[in-house]
């Protein structure tokens, strides 16, 4: 059975990859790209490329508020990460009284119009916080209406191999007239994976042609800060000397200047980049490459991101780890066939 997915705010791929990428025992069942939506020039170049090089026409490039839904050609699958922003405890955290909290009801037209026989939703962990918990209710709610059984989970992505502290909350729904029932797949058969950030930023070594690989400029005041904050430390916890202390009042924001500790995973990548949000280098006193972290979001070496280089920042940071959205897909796959597989509870809490 192929399932045809279509994508809303389908950012860089990296869902897109991991459904690409994902393979069960039974060949026959497999994920292919029909089309996808994004409102970002450089995402959408980036997906194209990577994702469907010979059909850059499946890819609109439109806000979805514009997007002409009953255009959308039939799917078998949707997959959206609706904008987070509104939702993420990193910010004034607006829910549905932000710009971006109401686009997931987008996701929730194109269910009703095409009946696709099962979706997946991501979002950040604090969706369920936002609007004193209501908004998770609300969602949760429209998207039954839509006809659909859930299974909601927050994933601990370092729990799955990935070399990243990414928790995010994922909503599998399959249609309600359809028998089968989705299991969280177990992290136990990725508990042997080394996923410290050192192995994920040196085995192998980054090619020197990799792309998407150019240092970021910074200033000799930072790189002198840095060295006097080891592995691990950030610019509050370390001890520095007074003339590279940050006159900061109030909340300290722990990953300020903060280096990687080389000995676990590395913490979450963001799209942000300035006043000290880099991710740092655990053993040179520099931030990290865009190549570098998209190595933290186990994207190949081979996929290459289209646009500035904040641009490629922005959307690495705001992609799914491909890897851990392929341990998903293939645990929907193996749902539909019949395999059996290790597997836990639904749990959306911390």
């Amino acid at each position: 059975m192929v399932f045809e997915l279509g994508e809303l705010f389908c950012g860089p791929g990296g869902l897109a990859y991991g459904a690409k990428t994902a393979q069960i025992e039974n060949a026959d069942y497999k994920i292919i790209h029909k089309w996808a939506n994004d409102y970002d020039r450089d995402t959408c170049d980036t997906y194209i490329h990577n994702i469907c090089p010979g059909n850059p026409e499946s890819v609109i490039c439109q806000d979805v508020r514009t997007l002409n839904l009953d255009s959308l050609s039939s799917i078998d699958a949707l997959a959206f990460g609706f904008p987070c922003n509104d939702f993420s405890v990193v910010g004034e955290q607006k829910g549905f009284d932000g710009e971006y909290g109401p686009l997931y009801t987008y996701g929730v037209k194109v269910l009703k119009k095409h009946k696709p026989r099962w979706f997946l939703a991501e979002n950040v962990g604090g969706l369920k916080s936002a609007n004193d918990g209501g908004a998770f209710k609300k969602i949760l709610q429209d998207l039954e209406e839509a006809g659909y059984r859930l299974y909601p989970h927050l994933y601990k992505f370092e729990k799955y191999g990935v070399p990243q502290a990414r928790h995010r909350i994922i909503i599998i729904g399959i249609r309600e007239d359809l028998s089968f029932e989705f299991r969280v797949p177990s992290p136990a058969p990725y508990s042997h994976i080394d996923n410290t950030s050192r192995s994920a930023l040196e085995v192998p070594p980054i090619p020197g042609d990799a792309s998407n690989n150019e240092l970021t400029r910074q200033s000799p005041i930072v790189t002198e800060r840095l060295t006097y904050i080891r592995p691990g430390e950030n610019a509050f916890t370390a001890n520095l000397p007074e003339h590279l202390k940050l006159n900061v009042k109030g909340a300290k924001i722990s990953q300020i200047y903060k280096r990687l500790n080389p000995d676990k995973p590395a913490y979450t990548v963001t799209g942000s980049g300035g006043g000290g949000t880099h991710i740092y280098h655990f053993a040179e006193p520099r931030a990290l490459t865009n190549r570098e972290r998209a190595r933290l979001q186990t994207f190949p070496d081979n996929y290459v991101f289209k646009g500035s280089k904040e641009s490629v920042r922005r959307q690495i940071g705001m992609a799914v780890p491909a890897k851990g959205a392929k341990i998903i897909f293939e645990a929907v796959l193996r749902t539909f066939a019949g395999i059996d597989y290790d597997f836990i509870p639904c749990n959306i809490n911390e």
